[in-house]
């Protein structure tokens, strides 16, 4: 892992549009660095103060919120997605519904290697 590698992370995440929400693997997946979605929760660790992630809008797999139901964090993460139009349910969010599918133009011009 290198600092470059937080940066696409922080790059990819950049790209999920508002409404919408990405698990923690498509990142890794789509930042070049597959089986790394443990490194994309340490990147967002590791955000600068200076450069604003959209860290809300990325979840578990099956659409949970990592953060324990009801703590400060979750309760801020669900906030900040249902100004987005995102529904949460039982910290959870229907990735059916609102999961990002990148389309063609995003994959082909927008990402970074």
């Amino acid at each position: 892992m290198t600092k470059s590698d937080y940066v696409r992370i922080w790059d990819v995440i950049d790209l999920v549009p508002k409404g919408k929400v990405s698990s923690y693997g498509q990142i890794a997946d789509l930042a070049g660095l597959p089986g790394r979605a443990r490194l994309v929760g340490k990147a967002l660790g590791h955000v600068p103060k200076d450069r604003k992630v959209n860290w809300h809008r990325i979840l578990r797999s099956n659409g949970q919120i990592a953060f324990p139901k009801g703590s400060e964090h979750a309760q801020r993460q669900t906030g900040l997605l249902q100004q987005e139009n995102v529904a949460v349910f039982n910290n959870r969010v229907k990735m059916n519904d609102f999961g990002w599918q990148p389309d063609i133009s995003v994959l082909l011009h927008e990402l970074k290697f």
